[in-house]
């Protein structure tokens, strides 16, 4: 096992009591690159302290800019002089460099950013963001490094996306807000944090329009200025909780996420025998009994992927058999062995269960599980391999009878606002472990 930092989880029963979430951490960061494209400072309220917020301003100080951060407040002025080369030493700790090529390419004109990294779940090429960047009008290379690309201006064009992806959509909203004439671009992404993302460059000045059939119509101006928003709380952190109550027989009532953001995840809870009472200000769940469930991952609106590893833990709470197909990332299942070293009854198949066929189902990825719920868990050792994973290790842990030792916590605080405070706050007995 690793050497870094851990938790030590004793199960006590069930978790009660309450959580706030504060902003979603997929939108924050973006926000932050966002801000670069503006001439005067930008301001983002509700910010969540988490890892990303601050291995985002590393990044953009090293460019130049100022950033200021406290408690929920993050401040970026884009300053007037800034450098066109993320440092080397940024690769690999998440995505967010790929993101900042379009508006660097506005403000510098050559630019030099590393290798992204993030979650290991599956394969998330630059492809999307080198075509879009590339049809605007920049010269863009790929190295074992990084990413170069280069620009006198970015003009407007026509962009579809062979499929929806978050990333490839921000990019195309990033880059041409401030590119000559007018960009179209079809089946983007239209997750909550996109739609944050476009409204806060609406606010900055863009001219941005969402049209139906997922597409994305913007009119580039010639400058933008800096923006306030307080961002949406987090969905995905908002149902884990949720998902904590109800695998290990509690309830936990969560402060900060409003239901619009959850009305998928809400039937899912339903139908597995959830009862919820909602609020404007929070919304609690708990269930007598859990039923199986069969659910597939899909872009919003559907079932999100990120949601995929808490449902699983709550489904080996489920009397009977579940089967989980995700279609987004074809590698998201490694935390499985996990739970199988804690008595979990799981079966992996390479073919697309519960439902049509998807973009996997003739990869020999194993995508699809099938849980046989009702068993009883048990404590274990096991390192954590990426942010969401890592909620469900917890989750199953504070469901299982003894005690439980996880190793590289950093991925949960890197994505999560104070999640052993919280933890802590519902019941759990849970002890930090210096590494």
């Amino acid at each position: 096992m690793t050497s870094s930092a851990a938790w030590r989880i004793e199960p006590v029963g069930p978790l009660f009591g309450d959580v706030s979430v504060r902003g979603s951490k997929n939108a924050v960061t973006k926000h932050m690159v966002a801000a670069l494209l503006g001439d005067t400072p930008s301001q983002v309220t509700n910010a969540p302290q988490i890892g990303d917020v601050e291995i985002t301003a590393g990044m953009l100080r090293a460019l130049g800019a100022e950033v200021a951060i406290a408690e929920d407040a993050v401040v970026v002025d884009p300053q007037a002089d800034l450098v066109g080369e993320v440092p080397v030493s940024f690769t690999g700790l998440n995505r967010i460099p790929i993101l900042m090529l379009g508006p660097l390419l506005h403000r510098v004109g050559h630019v030099t950013v590393p290798l992204v990294g993030g979650d290991r779940i599956g394969a998330r090429p630059v492809d999307f963001h080198v075509s879009a960047l590339r049809a605007l009008g920049a010269e863009v290379e790929t190295t074992a490094e990084g990413v170069e690309a280069k620009a006198a201006r970015l003009r407007g064009a026509r962009i579809r996306l062979p499929y929806p992806s978050v990333g490839g959509t921000e990019t195309v909203l990033l880059s041409a807000a401030l590119a000559e004439g007018r960009t179209v671009l079809e089946n983007s992404a239209i997750e909550p944090e996109v739609i944050e993302l476009a409204l806060f460059l609406q606010r900055m000045g863009a001219r941005i329009e969402l049209r139906p059939d997922r597409r994305f119509v913007i009119e580039g101006v010639e400058r933008l200025s800096g923006a306030s928003h307080r961002i949406g709380g987090d969905r995905i952190e908002a149902f884990s909780y949720l998902i904590a109550g109800l695998a290990t027989g509690g309830r936990v009532r969560v402060y900060g996420c409003a239901q619009d953001r959850l009305v998928t995840a809400i039937s899912t809870l339903h139908r597995m025998g959830a009862r919820f009472e909602i609020t404007d200000d929070w919304i609690e769940a708990r269930a007598d009994k859990l039923e199986p469930a069969v659910v597939q991952t899909h872009p919003h609106p559907g079932f999100m992927t990120d949601w995929q590893s808490p449902l699983v833990v709550l489904c080996t709470q489920a009397d009977g058999m579940s089967v989980v197909h995700e279609t987004v990332f074809e590698d998201r299942f490694a935390y499985i062995d996990a739970l199988q070293a804690m008595g979990a009854e799981i079966e992996l198949f390479d073919a697309c269960l519960g439902g049509p066929g998807c973009r996997f189902h003739e990869a020999d990825a194993r995508h699809s599980v099938v849980i046989r719920g009702g068993r009883p868990l048990h404590g274990v050792e096991a390192t954590i391999p990426d942010i969401r994973a890592g909620f469900a290790y917890v989750i199953a842990a504070a469901a299982a009878e003894g005690s439980s030792l996880l190793h590289d916590v950093h991925h949960l605080e890197r994505g999560y606002s104070r999640p052993f405070e919280s933890f802590a706050g519902l019941g759990l007995q849970i002890t930090r472990i210096a590494g």
